[in-house]
C-alpha cells in the first residue's frame, strides 16, 4: 500500500542516518537562543551581519505595517506593487551598481523563474555540480540541454560551451556555495560567457551584504563590469535579516524577468511592510564596515584555532566554514555531542551534500564574540581527539 511504502521510506532513512529533525526556536534569531526548551550557542542561522533582530529593524516594522498594513493584497501585476516595492528596487540596484532591480518574494523562488525567463527548449544551461538545490530546480524548469560541470573547472566547461551549438546558452552558479563556503571564479566566468555569447547568472545569497565595498555582493568584491550578460541574484533574508530576494542587471534582461518569470508573476506580491523594514536594512548593510571587520576576524580566529587532523575544515573565506567527517552516522555523534554541550552546531548529510562528504556546517555572525569561536574551535578539538 502507499501509506506502507512512505512508513518503509522514512524507516530507511533513519536507518542511514538521514532522517531530518526540526528544532523549535523559542527566542528571535541569534547566537543565543531557547531552543527545544534548552540555552543554546548557535552557529547555524545565516544571519551573517547579525540583523535579524537587530532593533532598528523591529522599529522598521512596525513603522512598515503602521503605514502599510500587513498584506500586500494581490500580485505584483495586478495590484500588489506598492510605492515601498518601487523604492526598494532601486536602492537594491544602486547598492549593486546595476542599472534595475527586481524585488521577488523568496531566494527560492527567484531560482526557479529566473533561468527560464532567458532559456528554453533547444537553448543549453552550463551548471556548477555544486549549485543549490533551488537552482538545479530552475535549471530542470527551463526545458532547454542542461549540461553539469565539475564544480569550479573552467577547463571542463569551456570545452562544453565550445561544444555546444545552441542559439542561446547561460552559465548558473551560486557565487559563494552554501556548503562548502568557497567562491566561484566569477570574472572567469563572465569571460567565457562572453567568448561563448552566453548569460551569467549569479545566485550570491551567501556574498550579498558580506563581501564587497559598503557589503554590495561577491560581483562588487571582483569588480565586475556592469553588462547585459551579467544577472545578478541577491537574497534578503540572510545577511540583510529580513526575507524576500531580488535580481539586478541590465534594463531589458529584468523587465524580460518580470514579464516572464512564473514564480513573480504568479504569486501574491511580499508585504509591503517587508520592503520598508529592508529599507532600513540596506543602510545598516551599506554603513555595516564595522561588523563585516568583526565577522572576517572571527573567521580567521575559528580557522586558526582548529587544526584538524581527522577532520577536515573545508579552505573557506566566508562565514561558512565547513567540517568535513564524512561518515553520515559519525557526523550525526559529533553535532549530538556538541548539542548536550550546549553547542548548536548543524549535520549536513546527503543528498544536500556528496555521498561520504557529511560535515558540521557552522555559520558564523557578526553578533558571535570571539570567546564563542574559541569555546566553539575547544570542544570540536577535545571531540575529535575523543573519536
Amino acid at each position: 500500500m502507499l501509506h506502507d511504502e512512505l512508513i518503509a521510506q522514512l524507516a530507511a532513512l533513519d536507518e542511514q542516518a538521514l532522517l531530518r529533525r526540526r528544532r523549535t526556536v523559542e527566542d528571535p534569531c541569534g547566537p543565543r537562543v531557547r531552543v527545544d526548551g534548552r540555552l543554546m550557542l548557535a552557529f547555524c542561522s545565516n544571519d551573517y551581519l547579525g540583523l535579524a533582530a537587530a532593533p532598528e529593524l523591529t522599529e522598521a516594522l512596525r513603522e512598515g505595517a503602521t503605514r502599510w498594513g500587513v498584506g500586500s493584497g494581490a500580485s505584483h501585476l495586478v495590484s500588489g506593487h506598492y510605492q515601498v516595492h518601487e523604492i526598494l528596487e532601486a536602492r537594491l540596484a544602486e547598492l549593486v551598481g546595476r542599472p534595475r532591480a527586481l524585488y521577488l518574494s523568496t531566494g527560492y523562488m527567484a531560482n526557479l523563474g529566473i533561468p527560464s525567463a532567458l532559456v528554453g527548449r533547444g537553448d543549453a544551461l552550463f551548471a556548477d555540480r555544486l549549485n543549490h538545490a533551488s537552482l538545479v530546480d530552475g535549471a530542470r524548469l527551463t526545458r532547454a540541454d542542461v549540461h553539469r560541470y565539475p564544480h569550479g573547472d573552467l577547463t571542463a566547461l569551456a570545452r562544453l560551451l565550445e561544444a555546444s551549438r545552441a542559439r542561446r546558452k547561460l552559465i548558473l552558479t551560486d557565487a559563494v556555495f552554501s556548503m562548502d563556503g568557497d567562491i566561484a571564479p566569477l570574472p572567469e566566468l563572465l569571460e567565457l560567457a562572453k567568448r561563448h555569447d552566453a548569460w551569467l547568472v549569479v545566485d550570491d545569497a551567501h556574498g550579498f551584504g558580506v563581501l564587497g565595498p559598503r557589503g554590495a555582493g561577491t560581483a562588487a568584491h571582483f569588480g565586475l563590469p556592469d553588462t547585459w550578460r551579467l544577472v545578478y541574484v541577491g537574497t534578503l533574508g540572510k545577511a540583510a535579516g529580513v526575507a524576500g530576494a531580488f535580481v539586478a542587471g541590465d534594463e531589458a534582461v529584468v523587465e524580460t524577468i518580470l514579464q516572464s518569470a512564473r514564480p513573480y508573476l504568479f504569486t501574491t506580491g511580499s508585504p509591503p511592510a517587508l520592503a520598508h523594514t529592508l529599507l532600513a536594512s540596506l543602510d545598516l548593510i551599506a554603513q555595516g564596515a564595522a561588523r563585516r571587520a568583526h565577522l572576517a576576524e572571527l573567521i580567521t580566529a575559528l580557522r586558526n584555532a582548529l587544526p584538524l587532523s581527522r577532520w577536515t575544515l573545508l579552505p573557506s573565506p566566508t562565514p561558512i566554514q565547513p567540517v568535513v567527517i564524512g561518515d553520515n552516522a559519525e557526523t550525526l555523534r559529533v553535532a549530538r555531542a556538541l548539542w548536550d554541550q550546549g553547542l548548536w552546531v548543524p549535520a549536513i548529510r546527503p543528498p544536500t551534500v556528496p555521498k561520504g562528504s557529511a560535515r558540521l556546517r557552522i555559520s558564523l555572525s557578526a553578533a558571535h564574540t570571539l570567546e564563542d569561536v574559541a569555546h566553539l574551535a575547544d570542544a570540536l578539538l577535545r571531540l575529535e581527539a575523543a573519536a
